[in-house]
Order: structure tokens, then sequence, then C-alpha cells
């Protein structure tokens, strides 16, 4: 009998079973309400969140750089804006520590850098030859930022003069990842097709070395640090593998949890800000099998596993632990929100802590508070505004103009004495047809106060076409008031004398004018 032969083959990946998918972890990371944000069209290069709150989150894809407010009320999945000043594919967006700046590499080889409140172009970081598919910003540095191309080269930027202070030339193919030091704001580490992830340091940078080179065995997608500062994560083909910095670069853990290559990897945070780090923080693998894997990289197993009807392409998660967003190659953003406790009510199951959220009570229309809901919530960014229209606050005048109440107006408007809002009402009741009747009615005392009026301002130029006529009217109209009383007569002689002044003046004008011009004429012919 011939003996059996034996082949060796890789172990199939293990389905998730379901004692598993009710274990505390899974139950934290099934609590993401996932909604799906569709019609970007083509594939989303990178999702990067704002380190500030509400920290917004950017998303490149097409020629277009897009801004999200996951906390929106009303519409989260519509973009707060967004940028199309580029003039091919947007790569590799990053917001810089203070979350006012942005940057993004394109097609074409060009850095922009934005300004993330109003989306204004700063700068244009002009260096590489080929395509810029990485750009970030370090961790508290907010002068500088390291980019990577297809032409192999790594830069080092000062992003104000826009002046590129370093080359590093060591990879030999596409530079397609990278990622900051979360301890050190001189060291970062890039990862190339040429299947090395190389770790740079600023300070060295005169020797053109790098600090330390680790192969992959697969061309990098992608690279992180993890946040001790002394582990690297790197994304390659199936595999995820982590290494050890401080160690010289020992490869402490690899894994194939997924069937095609895996495209971005992010650190996400979960529970509270207590304990050891390795409670804390997990690493999310995404790839082009659709899946989200999480990994608890302190226990060195799997978490949560969770399948997307498309190949996945980047992913991201808030600081806040409250979003996580994932992009797809066909232009579909998967945000999967949390919902934030209200309460500090916590439920420990085994070693993980989650908290409860306590159910709220829904209003209905049968309750009073329901017709007066969202009367005191105040504006968020994003959102339109719409004013009410400022009440006009009128005038004693023209609330009486508007009674149709005429001579109180015009009695009202000569006490102010503005002589602009007089003639105002004046040419209104023109219009109206009801000046000459408002004069008829006036009082003694009303007709003296119109008698001051006319004689201040009668000779004015801007006045006179108006007041002229109308205090030859006014006389006309109430002359036998006027001999009644002595104060009329007063105020009438000095009208009277301000008319002769003005036509004295007007004379003398003449005369000059009679001198002048026969001399200018001469002078003309000269």
């Amino acid at each position: 009998m011939a003996e059996l032969q034996s082949f060796s083959t890789k172990p199939r990946l293990k389905p998730t079973s379901k004692k598993s998918n009710k274990s505390p972890e899974a139950k934290y990371w099934k609590s993401f309400k996932t909604q799906e944000i569709s019609g970007l069209v083509s594939s989303i290069t990178s999702i990067d969140f704002s380190p500030q709150s509400p920290h917004h989150f950017a998303a490149t894809y097409g020629a277009a750089l897009s801004f999200y407010n996951p906390h929106h009320p009303f519409s989260p999945s519509e973009p707060v804006s967004t940028v199309r000043s580029f003039k091919d594919i947007s790569f590799s967006a990053s917001y810089r520590s203070d979350g006012k700046l942005i940057a993004a590499g394109c097609q074409s080889g060009v850095i922009h850098v934005f300004e993330a409140k109003t989306r204004n172009p700063l700068r244009q970081l002009k260096g590489h030859s080929r395509p810029v598919r990485l750009v970030q910003y370090p961790r508290v540095d907010r002068l500088h930022l390291f980019s990577g191309g297809d032409d192999s080269v790594v830069k080092y930027w000062d992003v104000a003069t826009e002046t590129s202070l370093y080359n590093f030339l060591g990879h030999k193919d596409y530079v397609r990842s990278g990622s900051a030091s979360p301890i050190d704001d001189n060291l970062f580490a890039t990862g190339s097709y040429d299947h090395t992830v190389r770790v740079w340091d600023v300070r060295g940078s005169k020797s053109g070395s790098s600090a330390m080179v680790v192969n992959h065995g697969k061309p990098v997608e992608d690279v992180a640090f993890l946040p001790s500062g002394g582990l690297i994560a790197t994304a390659g083909g199936n595999m995820v593998k982590i290494w050890d910095v401080i160690g010289g670069g020992k490869c402490v853990y690899s894994m194939e949890s997924h069937n095609k290559t895996v495209t971005s990897i992010c650190v996400g945070k979960v529970g509270r800000d207590s304990g050891e780090e390795s409670d804390q923080y997990r690493l999310l693998t995404v790839g082009l099998d659709g899946y989200l894997k999480v990994l608890d990289y302190s226990k060195l197993k799997i978490t949560f596993s969770m399948r997307f009807p498309a190949p996945l392409v980047s992913v991201g998660f808030s600081p806040d632990c409250s979003t996580r967003v994932i992009g797809t190659s066909n232009g579909i953003i998967y945000m999967a929100k949390r919902k934030k406790e209200n309460v500090e009510e916590n439920r420990v199951l085994g070693d993980f802590q989650i908290r409860e959220e306590p159910r709220k009570r829904m209003l209905k229309p049968s309750f009073f508070r329901y017709f007066h809901r969202g009367q005191s919530e105040k504006p968020k960014g994003g959102e339109y505004l719409v004013l009410r229209p400022k009440k006009v606050k009128l005038s004693e005048h023209d609330k009486l103009l508007k009674k149709f109440m005429h001579k109180d107006a015009l009695v009202a408007v000569l006490r102010k004495k503005n002589p602009e809002n007089v003639v105002a009402v004046m040419e209104e009741l023109v219009a109206r047809k009801k000046l000459f009747r408002c004069v008829s009615n006036l009082d003694i005392e009303e007709l003296e106060l119109l008698l001051v009026f006319l004689q201040k301002y009668t000779t004015l130029p801007r006045y006179a076409g108006l007041l002229m006529p109308f205090t030859n009217k006014v006389i006309q109209m109430r002359a036998e008031d006027i001999r009644a009383s002595d104060g009329l007569k007063v105020q009438l002689r000095n009208l009277k004398r301000t008319i002769q002044e003005e036509l004295r003046i007007q004379q003398s004008l003449l005369e000059i004018q009679g001198i002048i011009s026969p001399l200018m004429r001469i002078a003309g012919k000269r």
C-alpha cells in the first residue's frame, strides 16, 4: 500500500463564533451605528480626524477634499464644505496638531496646505516629481511636515517658507505611507513598495541614512506608530506586523487575518482613560476583502470582525472614541457613530469596562415640551442660521405719519430741531396733499415753532427750493394771526432780516462776478 503524503497548508481563518460575538468588547464595537455616505464617485484615498474638539473629519477622493461634522444633529452625512482646488486626484489629508491647518498631496506632486476653518489655500509645497501619496504633520510641531511620493523621496518641509529642508533618500520604490512618532517630533517612519519600513531622525539628517530599517516582506500599504512610541505596526499584502523599535527592529507579532491586501490601519481607543495602555488601545485594520478587524495587540488576538459589501481602502477613528469612519474603493464612506454617555453609570463584564447609556424618554406631540424643543439650542458650525428680521425702531413723527396724524407729526419733528427730518416730513405731506391743511390748523405756539425753523433754514441752498415758496404761502395764510401776536411779529422780523442779509450777500457776489468775468475772458484770449 502506498504511503499517504501530507502537504503543509496554511490554516484557514476561523469564523467568528457566537460566543465571541457576545463578548463585552464585541458589544462595544457593535454599539457603533453605521450610516452610509454615498455619491462620492471615486475611491476614498484617505481619512483624517481633527485632533481638536468637535473632531470633524476630512476625506480625500477624486480631485476633492471634503469636511464632515459627524455630530451634526440633522445631516451628518452632508459635507460641511468641499475644497475642489486640486487639478487631479488628492491623497493623504493630514490635520495639524492644533486643528487649524490641513495638508494634502495630489497626483501632480504638489502639497496643498489649507486653513481648516475657512478652507482658504495658504501654501503649495512643490518639490516632488511624481504623485505625493504621503503627507503628515508631526505630533506637536506646527512648523514642519514630512511627505513621500512615487519618486521614492521622503522630504521634510518648512511650511511657512515652502522650502524642503531635508531630502531622505533610502527607499527604492513608491513611498505610500508613513507615521509620526507620538513621543518625539524628530522621528517618523515611512513605508514603501520596496517592502521596507524606514525610521528617520531629523537630527541625523546630515548623514542621509535612516535610523532603522525593517523588511515587511510585501509592498507596504500603511504604517502606524502605536501610542507608546516603542512599537510600529505595518500593513502589506494580507499581513499585519508589529515591530519593536526600541529593540532594534525585532518583529514581535505577525498576523494574517485578511484574505486580501490590508490597505489601511489606525489606532483606536476603547473604554475609559484609565488603566494600562494595553487595555485601552486597539489596532483597526481594513482590507480589500471588505473586512474590518480589531486587534488587541497586548493579547495578540482579534477581538472583533465586521464585513462590508465593498473593498475597504481607508479607516479613521476619532480621538473622543465616538466615531469610526471607513472609506471604500467605490466612493462610499461608512460612518459609524456611538452616542455619548450622559451619566457615569459603568458596568464591568469580565476584564473589560464599558459605560451604559440611560434610556431617554421620547417626546411625543402629547407633551407640552414637544412644541418647545430646540428653542434654546445654539447654532453649530456649518449650520445655516435663519435670523429673525430686526424690528425697525420708528421715530415719533414716523409713528404719527403711519396713523395719519399729519399735524402732530409736523409739530413733533419741529420740536426735534433736525432740519433733514423736518424737510423729509414736509415732502411727505406735500405728496399726501396735507401740508397746507396742517399749517392752517397750527395754534400760535406751534406756528411760532414753524417760523423759527423757517428763519434758520430758508436761505440754505439745499432747502431753499422747498422752503422759499412754502414761507411765502405760510405768511399769506396766517397773516391775521401774525398781526395779532407780538411773538409772531418778532419771528417775522427776524425772518425778514435773514432774507435781506441773504439778498445783500447775493448782490455782493453778483458784483464780484461782474468784475471777474471780463478779466477771465481777457486771460483766456492771451
